[in-house]
């Protein structure tokens, strides 16, 4: 028999360990086929690995080591949810997954793979938006008010500790109580520039626990961060993050992209950022249980940066908001080197495993190698040595099936992505982000009268009125000594009324009555509301 006849024979029927996984993975509904199943050297394109849509919303983890595929197993699976209707957000920290809005180019390579697979490939493109954080770099620009930051996320980004992080809460508690509303940074400066104040040190001996030595720190803290340029992140227009969860007019999920390699150097400030984004999607979703398939999909890139100094608060916090953010069908996928850069708590709540190659080369490599394989179920690998063997764009996977019980650990040598594997040039970048509706809506900043401005109007009253008493008492003075007689007392001046009763402490009170209650806020300390 020859060769070409052998080819055209139907492929042999599975059996042992192979015919087991891959029963695993034959699902009834609605699935993303991620690849084909591995087994001993040899592709099995007739044993599909797949994940069911639903189970997208119980979360996942795509690992493994730099250069082994990470990157384009997102674009693999986001391109699919966005054909199946579902939005997807992907945080593009290198600049190379902006690709997936135009079609791939072919080629030899991608024909092989897609032949090994048994992947009808096709050249596509998927409706993209490309967003920026403040404006820094390509992109919508993505802002947040300070209020609705929150003190847990700045508490992250300021790099405060334990005792600074509380001790901003009162600062937020204080703000929001009297109505002082934190747009930007330059707000929050005002306010603690004024509780350290001569005039402002009443309200904060009021303010439970918190010490002028420690409101004088967050100051700095504050004055360096601005320094550093992170001022253009915090301000209004505030983005609704609800525009994530937008289709296109063709019944496709938007992909929404966040350019972050203007921001590389501010790690800290773009993964908490993030992490903003998830707790305003939570605290503005309603429950929907399990739906059919998700809102939205949110691949949370080097997740490893999250954790990186995080207080106790905070992780409890991100526990908090992966465990309960499912029922508002959002389903978050981490990406980061080894599981061992997420908290075991968090961890427990991924229930999609896409483990790529780990390598062995140091003592410490070979113990996250151990940790990696105890956290994946019993298996008919041996997974040390499957992970250290694989090849690029080849991973180790276990999901949720459709009874959400985990299916058997599968070696799998993943798809080609149809979108374009790659940047598109900077131009078209521009272009497309000139012409999106959005553009418009966030483009300009806009400055308008909050705690600064407010804080600062009153203090010009104060000094002015401050120079006014002591001229109308030089005059008076230089007038009794003119007619040589004691003069009657006068009645205070309006301004030496307004000096003798505190400026600021009053302004902050009568804001207070104004306005009414405080904000009301949620986890992470962010608002709960949009204003």
């Amino acid at each position: 028999m020859s060769v070409s006849e052998q080819s055209e024979q139907p492929p042999a029927p599975l059996a042992g360990p192979v015919a087991e996984i891959a029963a695993g993975y034959a699902f009834d509904g609605a699935a993303l086929d991620l690849g084909a199943l591995l087994w001993d050297g040899a592709c099995h394109p007739d044993a599909p690995v797949r994940i069911p849509l639903p189970m997208l919303n119980r979360h996942g983890l795509v690992a493994g080591a730099t250069g082994t595929g990470k990157t384009k197993t997102l674009q693999l699976i986001a391109e699919q949810l966005s054909a199946q209707g579902v939005p997807v957000f992907l945080a593009d920290i290198k600049g190379d997954v902006s690709g997936i809005s135009a079609p791939g180019k072919d080629g030899e390579k991608v024909r092989e793979r897609a032949a090994q697979v048994g992947q009808e490939w096709r050249a596509t493109g998927f409706p993209c938006e490309f967003y920026g954080l403040g404006g820094t770099g390509p992109g919508i620009p993505v802002r947040a008010t300070v209020t609705s930051f929150g003190p847990v996320l700045l508490s992250k980004v300021l790099q405060l500790n334990q005792t600074q992080e509380q001790s901003l809460g009162l600062i937020f508690h204080y703000a929001d109580a009297k109505g002082l509303e934190l747009v930007d940074l330059k707000d929050l400066r005002a306010v603690v520039a004024f509780l350290v104040s001569d005039t402002g040190k009443a309200e904060l001996k009021g303010i439970g626990g918190l010490s002028t030595v420690t409101a004088g720190v967050i100051l700095r803290s504050i004055t360096a961060f601005e320094q550093q340029g992170a001022g253009d992140f915090f301000g209004e227009p505030e983005f609704d993050t609800s525009e994530f969860l937008r289709t296109a007019a063709d019944g496709r999920g938007t992909v929404s992209v966040l350019e972050l390699p203007a921001v590389q150097d501010k790690p800290q400030l773009f993964s908490t950022f993030l992490m903003w984004m998830l707790a305003d999607l939570f605290n503005d979703l309603p429950e929907v249980g399990d739906p059919e398939k998700p809102k939205l999909v949110f691949f949370f890139d080097e997740a490893h940066l999250l954790f990186k100094g995080a207080s106790k608060a905070f992780l409890e916090s991100i526990t908090q908001t992966v465990r309960l953010i499912r029922s508002k069908g959002v389903g978050i996928f981490l990406v980061t080197q080894t599981p061992k850069d997420v908290p075991s708590d968090v961890l427990a709540q991924l229930g999609n495993r896409v483990q790529h190659a780990l390598r062995a080369f140091t003592p410490d490599d070979a113990k996250a190698l151990k940790a990696t394989v105890r956290t994946f179920p019993n298996s008919a690998y041996d997974l040390e040595e499957v992970l250290t063997g694989l090849g690029t764009g080849e991973a180790v996977i276990t999901v949720l099936s459709e009874n959400g019980a985990p299916t058997p650990v599968a070696a799998t040598r993943l798809r080609a992505p149809e979108s374009l594997m790659g940047p598109i040039d900077a131009a078209a970048l521009e272009a497309a982000v000139k012409a999106s509706p959005l553009y418009g809506r966030y483009a300009e900043a806009v400055d308008r009268e909050s705690a600064y401005e407010r804080l600062t109007a009153e203090q010009q009253a104060a000094e002015a009125a401050a120079l006014e008493a002591a001229a109308a008492q030089e005059a008076g003075k230089a007038a009794a000594s003119q007619q040589g007689a004691r003069a009657p007392k006068p009645e205070p001046s309006l301004a030496e009324q307004v000096v003798g009763s505190g400026i600021f402490t009053s302004l902050a009170r009568s804001i207070g009555t104004q306005l009414g209650r405080e904000i009301s806020r949620s986890i992470f300390g962010t608002a709960r509301r949009k204003r």
